[in-house]
């Protein structure tokens, strides 16, 4: 009785905490195992006047896959459906189709067993003809069909295909109604930095959608829901910015239709873009929503238009004038529509291959048929071609080919990794297939919230159980991190659109993605174009490789490639790969500066030819370091030991991948470093809207932010000696902000920190800090100076006006109070970095320092 009594209290109180969430329009959490236990509990004891409403939360409100919640669900459910317990209110039948509901992971062995009783058997046989996630269980399932015809019954149903067939298809026509946002809608407003803590939990965080942007949109987008509309979101430039998921999760929560026993999640919401961000078009498609690239001028907010899916047009409800035409593409995309998103077809798709060749049937014709582009026999690659072509197996891959690369590295960081660990548990994951998967804590380790205190407590051990590698809060930003785990000349992907590697190539997604590539050890690939950017001549004294990165959007411009205005925006990079060459012999971390900012592009990827000694000092430097973690105790160690074991094989047998001499680019970006006269900027508050120091020169600055992933440990020595000998300006607020703990502990071992004091320095945990704007953030309409990767609206605080610029330029920027006139910086440059360049830019290298 004390038991029923306890379990009847925990519900009490998820009823309570609904009411609560109610008053919001929004529905209460999942059940968590305790609440899932107590549901069976009261179940069990045959409380008949709850058994309604018991029934309805273990069906409805529990996650799927292998959610701990799930896991006490399914093995309620199998000591029924195994006869070791009867219930009033669930029927051993209505168990099995009630696990046959979970998709995959804890609930496939019970539906195996009971294909080996008669009485249960067809519906098992039935419920798991629509389950996709069995992994390994295929085996058990194809050894038993040859004695059991429930299990045969089962994979020929896979082999036709029946979990897609059953599925509704994409209408030919779809009238909705138009909500539009005027200009560029980046991540950040769909998914504000400042309520990061809330992503996982998607319907209260989607309330928080276009706070700033479209305050009003919420309101209205609801209101026409009510009256029967289904509404597609629309905008001129859609989901730039970060890979975060939680944006299109909160679009999806506004637009979408829920998803049938998987609670507080939707899909099949309609997003039309003269321009979609490439990772948001992404995550659109593994969502199984819509997403439309079109031209949206002459659509407004409110219009009602009819979408021909079968011709490609839309026009007025009740006119034929055309308003906009379009392609679908990718080709597949309407499969994903109807499979519930790119990442459950790619699953199921290769489970009715698998099926049929069990069978020896003929290949099936119900998928929509991938066409790929055919390499001639004298076939030129780029340098990412080839890449991508290693990850399949080929020599290379063409842009325009549907491919599925292995994934070397994947990367998850702690704003979105929460929501990474959801979608593993519903893709049924016990065990990555990626041989490296790292999770950081870099954006929320400064000021944790209680909700991030018990994500670092509980995130590691979920990613160590899996065999992934756990870092810890403190430690540093992610992708100076996750470049030490790299190896050359391979594929790899990130929870984070800046994961853009300087060894190899790297694809960044959204935390669905993020968490198949983890989970299956590849990824689906559209390969991108490429775009070469080749630099010639030689630096000028004083002009940094900040400077560098923004003259690719300088000199862009110049030469029509690129436009600052949202409308009719022209930006030769987007969804493109950025390929470098002409700097082979920099450091890799200086590489990544220039590999970092192609997601300010809105590049898919990119990719930097380097020298063989670049390369090979730094892995070696990587292996000390990852021994280092291994000596700390840091988890998986087996998993790090591979890694350096890879890393030391690479090195016995250095070799690296060249583009083919006459291999075709997209567009040719010619840059003489010789023509890079001053720094150059971006200015408030577009990284694409770059100017030359001179022309924002006197402009006031209320705060200095040196930090983010752009920076490295010789940003921090240059600002140090910039600073000696000379007084704080009170005018100005510093923040600094090393990327990860070994540079900050050098640092002070090196006495810079002393150097910093004098500024009145405030001195940040490793970590992302002001760059994300999650949880520190500048005062209201601050004038801001920041080494940071971007500078939307409202990023860094409320109408913030920021300057992204170089480490050094921001040194001299924090003494003046104002952005300095180019004469004063190269001055200053000259008499005090220019003589110690040697000592400044010497970055750590790890097989010296651990000795």
């Amino acid at each position: 009785m004390e038991k029923i009594k306890k379990s009847i209290e925990i519900i009490n109180l998820y009823n309570k905490h609904a009411e609560v969430r109610a008053k919001s329009n929004i529905p209460p959490l999942p059940l968590n195992p305790e609440q899932t236990e107590a549901v069976c509990n009261i179940l069990a004891s045959g409380t008949e006047d709850r058994i309604p409403e018991m029934t309805g939360l273990l069906k409805h409100r529990v996650s799927p896959g292998v959610d701990p919640s799930a896991k006490v669900k399914a093995d309620f459910l199998g000591r029924i459906t195994g006869g070791e317990l009867s219930i009033k209110g669930i029927t051993e039948k209505e168990a099995v189709d009630m696990l046959g509901t979970m998709m995959g992971g804890y609930n496939v062995k019970y539906l195996i067993s009971a294909l080996g009783n008669e009485k249960l058997a067809e519906n098992a046989a039935e419920a798991l003809s629509k389950t996709i996630l069995v992994y390994d269980d295929f085996i058990t399932v194809s050894e038993l069909s040859e004695q059991n015809k429930f299990a045969e019954k089962v994979i020929r149903s896979w082999a036709d295909g029946k979990w897609f067939l059953e599925k509704e298809e994409l209408p030919s026509g779809i009238k909705v109604k138009i909500y539009k946002v005027d200009g560029e809608i980046n991540t950040d407003d769909f998914s504000p930095a400042s309520d990061a803590w809330s992503r996982p939990d998607i319907p209260l965080h989607a309330l928080s959608m276009g706070r700033s942007k479209f305050p009003e949109g919420i309101e209205t987008i609801s209101k026409w829901r009510e009256e029967g509309h289904i509404v597609a979101f629309a905008g001129d430039v859609v989901g730039t910015g970060s890979s975060r998921k939680s944006a299109t999760n909160s679009l999806l929560w506004h637009i979408g239709d829920d998803i049938p026993f998987v609670p507080n999640k939707r899909r099949k919401g309609i997003v039309l873009g003269g321009v979609i961000a490439p990772i948001f078009f992404n995550t659109l498609q593994d969502s199984g929503g819509l997403p439309i690239t079109t031209d949206v001028t002459k659509l407004k907010t409110g219009d009602e238009i009819v979408i021909n899916m079968v011709e490609g047009t839309i026009k007025k409800t009740g006119s034929e004038e055309v308003l906009s035409t379009f392609e679908i593409s990718p080709a597949t995309l309407s499969d994903e529509y109807r499979a519930g998103g790119r990442i459950p077809l790619i699953i199921g798709r290769s489970l009715t291959e698998k099926a049929e060749q069990f069978l020896k049937t003929e290949k099936k014709t119900i998928f929509r048929e991938i066409i790929n582009p055919e390499p001639s026999k004298e076939q030129k690659f780029t340098l990412a071609q080839k890449i991508v072509g290693k990850a399949c197996g080929f020599e290379g891959v063409l842009p325009g080919t549907s491919c599925e690369p292995f994934m070397t590295t994947v990367g998850s960081q702690d704003t979105t990794g929460p929501m990474t660990a959801d979608e593993l548990k519903e893709l049924a994951c016990l065990k990555f297939q990626t041989p490296m998967f790292m999770q950081s804590f870099c954006h929320t380790a400064a000021y944790p919230r209680p909700a991030d205190i018990k994500m670092h407590k509980t995130l590691p051990g979920f990613i160590t159980e899996r065999e992934g590698v756990s870092l810890k809060p403190g430690d540093g930003v992610i992708h100076t991190w996750l470049n030490r785990f790299l190896l050359p000349d391979t594929v790899g992907t990130g929870g984070d659109s800046h994961t853009r590697f300087p060894l190899g190539i790297s694809f960044p997604a959204g935390s669905g993605l993020v968490a198949f590539a983890g989970a299956l050890g590849f990824m689906p690939l559209d390969m991108p174009e490429s775009v070469l950017v080749r630099f010639n001549g030689k630096m000028r004294p004083g002009i940094t490789l900040r400077d560098v990165v923004n003259a690719i959007p300088y000199f862009a411009i110049q030469e029509g490639l690129l436009t600052v205005p949202k409308k009719n925006k022209k930006n030769i990079f987007n969804g493109k790969i950025i390929e470098i060459e002409g700097m082979p012999d920099i450091t890799v971390e200086q590489a990544f500066e220039l590999m970092d900012a192609t997601a300010e592009r809105s590049a898919a990827a990119g990719t930097i030819k380097l020298s063989e000694k670049s390369v090979a000092d730094y892995l070696r430097s990587n292996s000390a370091l990852l021994s280092k973690l291994i000596e700390d105790g840091y988890k998986d160690s087996n998993t790090i030991q591979k890694r350096i074991n890879d890393i030391n094989s690479w090195l016995e047998n250095p070799e690296l991948l060249s583009a083919d001499p006459g291999c075709e680019y997209s567009a040719v970006l010619e840059i003489d470093l010789s023509d890079i006269t001053e720094p150059i900027l971006s200015c408030p508050n577009d990284p694409d809207d770059v100017k030359l120091l001179s022309e924002v020169s006197g402009t006031k600055i209320d705060d200095v932010f040196l930090g983010s992933c752009m920076t490295n440990i010789g940003h921090f020595r240059a600002a140090g000696r910039i600073w000696e000998n000379q007084k704080r300006n009170p005018e100005v607020r510093v923040y600094l902000d090393p990327p990860t703990r070994m540079d900050q502990n050098k640092l002070k071992d090196e006495g810079y920190f002393s150097l910093f004091n004098t500024m009145g320095s405030r001195i940040e945990v490793p970590g992302c800090s002001l760059c994300m704007g999650n949880q520190l953030r500048v005062p209201d309409k601050a004038a801001v100076y920041s080494t940071s990767t971007r500078n939307f609206d409202n990023r860094m605080g409320t109408g913030a006006q920021v300057f992204l610029g170089s480490a050094e330029l921001g040194a001299l920027v924090a003494l003046k109070g104002k952005i300095p006139m180019p004469e004063e910086y190269f001055k200053t440059y000259n008499e005090k970095i220019a003589p110690h360049e040697d000592e400044i830019y010497n970055y750590l290298q790890f097989d010296n320092e651990y000795k």
